[in-house]
């Protein structure tokens, strides 16, 4: 069965030294398009990080994020921007004594200004990048699983859908040779009409003729023929699965244009009526592919 490209994956690793939570999200998207949420340090490791989620994502749109916490205080580094305390300082020193006023500034009050200070972690080991690339590997497998749930239930929906499609193509199958029949008679009718109201005697040859160019016009066994096999050909990807979104795209669109082509020809009522359904629920198949990997 395919996958959705729909999904939530999550996992949480710990040790001595630090807990790593990793969250995966996703939407449907043409391509793989990674949107990265991670601590700071980890920023460098981006390129090697996407490697690791290529091994298990195609398509989608993904948010990953990253909680990193180390555990020991030997293990957090604090920088304090020294530039925008110093002039703070000098502001209020200047400030200050334009007034007059004695100022001995407290430093111990800028531990509480948390905009001065940027917290960094300090990688706890030297296989760090191995350790957080299992724990986002943990985190796709059980996105995976989740985008496996629900495109098992995207197929069930789609070959029950498949299954209307083809016997709606079956019944306006069943319908053409009617019409074709009907078509002509008229037209057979409407001519010899004609002529004999110009006294002219139609003859075997002008019949036939004429009938012959409508029938080609009616003809649609070529689109129902390719019809049905484009429609053999999305049940039978949907029930291999894989990476089969485009694919099926593509298909979807190919019997668009095959049921386009009869509704144009038909020139009947109750086909028409079945190739507007037919239309509908081809629409809401590709709707529902725009979700499948």
């Amino acid at each position: 069965m395919p996958n959705s490209m729909t999904g939530y994956g999550k996992s949480r690793l710990e040790s001595d030294a630090f807990t790593q939570v990793w969250e995966v999200r996703a939407v449907n998207s043409r391509f793989l398009d990674l949107k990265w949420r991670l601590p700071l340090f980890l920023r460098p490791s981006e390129p090697a990080l996407e490697k690791v989620v290529r091994e298990a994502v195609a398509r989608g749109r993904l948010e990953i994020h990253l909680e990193f916490t180390p555990k020991r205080a030997d293990m957090w580094k604090a920088r304090l921007d020294t530039g925008l305390a110093g002039a703070m300082l000098d502001e209020l020193a200047a400030f200050a004594k334009e007034r007059e006023v004695p100022f001995a500034p407290d430093i111990n009050r800028l531990l509480s200004l948390s905009h001065l200070w940027q917290e960094e972690a300090v990688e706890p080991d030297p296989n760090l990048f191995v350790t957080l690339a299992d724990g986002l590997r943990q985190a796709l497998a059980d996105f995976n699983e989740a985008r496996a749930r629900e495109g098992a239930a995207l197929a069930e929906d789609l070959l029950a859908r498949f299954a209307t499609l083809k016997s709606w193509r079956d019944a306006i199958d069943a319908l053409t040779p009617t019409v074709k029949a009907e078509k002509l008679d008229q037209l057979v009718e409407r001519i010899t009409t004609v002529l004999e109201k110009a006294g002219v005697e139609p003859t075997q040859d002008r019949l036939l003729q004429e009938t012959a160019i409508l029938a080609d016009k009616l003809d649609v066994s070529e689109e129902m023929t390719r019809l049905a096999g484009h429609l053999e050909r999305l049940e039978g990807l949907v029930r291999d699965g894989g990476e089969i979104g485009k694919k099926l795209d593509f298909l979807i669109q190919e019997a668009f244009r095959e049921i386009n082509t009869c509704g144009n020809k038909a020139q009947n009522l109750d086909i028409s009526r079945l190739v507007v359904d037919f239309k509908a629920e081809l629409e809401k198949v590709r709707e529902q592919v725009q979700n499948l990997e």
